[in-house]
């Protein structure tokens, strides 16, 4: 009988699937793995177990449930991954006191409110002008509800008063990023607070687990100079982590192994609607070293769909050269001048299915573009086209295909290779500094020699449990108390074990199952552990003498230094 929500949850969800939906897994034997979402690294020491339905990474140490996972990879509480993985399970859990409710979790409830508020206002006279108008763009009325486009009546107060009639807080509004307090002195009253989104078509935005997390709106009919605005940075909004479409695109992306990536809220829409699910936009910024590591979990082919300036420092470039400089493989959907996947697709959807598969490689379409504006038979033409080209040909990581392009340009500018890789030589490229902290392996949390000894053996006797055998009384002391029971309880095929050692048990099991070696192999191994055991014992033991000594020569105690001296001396004999 399920006792709680927890023990539901973990019932109804497999954690495969949960961690799978945020990073790319593989099939290891019984389990999975990857790269660590929680540190960099090259080769994949997270380890996913579907029999005991838990996860560890041995590099860093982190590893868990899937709440701990939810927990770690959202940064959130355990009553916010709780409430996420309740919503993927469909359990219902019991209606908290407003006081028990996180800070969180009630900015989650207002977006959600606000949503529903903005969706019911389409109904209206201008909502039917609306959606008439989002028609006519070509976004179906199974997209409006896909996306939960809204509307923004041209009220001061409109959403505020109807989230304060539900029991929030003006201040709480303000934090969702859905009210502006007014900085005029006259009217610093109760009333002070007005609604940011007014006359304005709404795209809600959403994060992985598809919770609403912050919103867009588009001017419609409005005399605003701001054709676009967007949610603040919050608690549970922050631009420069969030890619639009994401929770709806992340299966398809690895599915297909390609990322589409537009500007717009509607572009995203439309290429969705088209057929491409593997599409998202940036929340109007740059693509940023958070965004593309989180891309990475699921591909890492990228095809850009937006203007791209080759000889310019705009914003566009430098993500895309960020982009380029951790490893991502770039295309170009190459679009009509003036032109946005959403007009295309609005006019011709087969001309875009065309365009996709016409897509070229980012350098292809940088050498396309540079040779074709510069005159490569003048000296000045071939100085502006190695300007433009030398820099993205730095920043490529792989230094085969970095060779390739470099006999390219010397060719197509009919220069020696010799002078190109020369000028290479005097690139330098600006450092990409991530906008947010991003983890590195200063997250690795490091275990002292005899813990790392203490866990091989355990692991190597779960693998094998005939191991268990070479563990001898006079081994035992040299243990840890947690070892020490556990050994003791192997050795005596009992079953109960001490329940606080379960999830260490656990571990180690997926770290059993993970150890590549033959059965024969893993007696003398056990034998080695047990042997380095002991000598770090001893070197211990005369680390701690000599530390005694030391304080018996300060206080001049003749005839204890002559004691702990022989007692130093029979115990080095010992590693002899």
């Amino acid at each position: 009988m399920i006792s709680s929500p927890i023990d539901e949850i973990k019932n109804r969800l497999d954690i495969v699937e949960v961690i799978g939906s945020y990073i790319k897994l593989q099939k290891a034997g019984a389990n999975f793995r990857a790269l660590c979402p929680f540190h960099s690294e090259k080769t994949p020491s997270f380890f996913v177990s579907p029999t005991r339905q838990i996860w560890h990474c041995f590099g860093c140490s982190k590893g868990g449930d899937i709440f701990a996972f939810i927990k770690e990879i959202e940064g959130v509480e355990f009553g916010d991954a709780l409430r996420i993985l309740a919503q993927r399970a469909g359990v219902q859990l019991k209606r908290q006191s407003p006081e028990l409710r996180t800070e969180r979790q009630r900015l989650y409830e207002i977006c959600e409110l606000a949503t529903q508020f903005f969706e019911k206002q389409l109904k209206s006279k201008t909502g039917e002008a609306v959606k008439k108008y989002l028609s006519e763009r070509g976004i179906s009325e199974e997209s409006i509800k896909k996306w939960r486009i809204g509307y923004s009546p041209d009220v001061w107060q409109g959403l505020s008063d109807f989230l304060t009639s539900k029991g929030y807080q003006k201040e709480e509004i303000e934090k969702a990023g859905l009210a502006i307090k007014s900085s005029n002195a006259e009217y610093q009253t109760a009333n002070n607070y007005f609604d940011r989104f007014r006359a304005r078509i709404i795209f809600p935005i959403f994060d992985l687990n598809s919770q609403i997390i912050g919103f867009g709106g588009r001017v419609f009919k409005s005399e605003d100079p701001a054709k676009y605005i967007n949610t603040p940075g919050t608690l549970l909004y922050d631009k420069s982590q969030t890619l639009y479409g994401l929770d709806k695109a992340k299966v398809e992306i690895r599915k297909k192994d390609f990322c589409i990536l537009v500007e717009g809220y509607t572009d995203v829409i439309m290429v969705s609607q088209s057929g491409n699910e593997n599409v998202v936009a940036t929340s109007g910024t740059a693509l940023t070293l958070f965004q593309l590591k989180i891309l990475n979990r699921y591909s890492d082919n990228l095809f850009t769909a937006f203007d791209m300036d080759i000889a310019g420092s705009s914003a566009t470039k430098r993500g895309i050269d960020l982009a380029q400089s951790q490893g991502f493989n770039i295309k170009v959907i190459t679009m009509p001048k003036g032109s946005d996947p959403c007009d295309i697709i609005s006019k011709n959807p087969k001309k875009w299915k065309e365009l996709i598969k016409s897509a070229k490689s980012i350098l292809d379409f940088y050498f396309e573009t540079a040779f074709s504006n510069k005159d490569s038979k003048k000296p000045e033409g071939k100085r502006e086209i190695s300007k433009i080209l030398l820099p993205l040909i730095k920043r490529i990581p792989n230094k085969i295909e970095q060779s390739y392009w470099i006999q390219e340009l010397a060719k197509k500018l009919e220069v020696k290779e010799e002078d190109v890789r020369e000028e290479l030589k005097k690139i330098r490229l600006e450092s990409f500094m991530p906008a947010t902290p991003v983890r590195s392996e200063s997250s690795v949390i490091s275990k002292s020699r005899k813990e790392l000894l203490e866990e091989r053996l355990l692991a190597l006797i779960l693998k094998s449990p005939q191991g268990i055998n070479c563990i001898e009384k006079k081994h035992l002391t040299n243990f840890s108390p947690r070892t020490q029971e556990i050994l003791i309880n192997l050795k005596a095929n009992s079953k109960k074990i001490l329940p606080q050692f379960n999830d260490f048990l656990n571990y180690l099991s997926l770290k059993a199952e993970t150890e590549e070696i033959e059965e024969k192999e893993i007696v003398p191994e056990i034998e080695i552990c047990l042997e380095e055991l002991s000598r770090l014992e001893i070197k211990n033991k005369l680390n701690q003498i000599s530390n005694e000594i030391k304080k018996a020569e300060e206080e001049k105690d003749l005839k204890r230094i002559e004691n702990l001296t022989q007692k130093f001396n029979k115990v080095a004999r010992e590693v002899i």
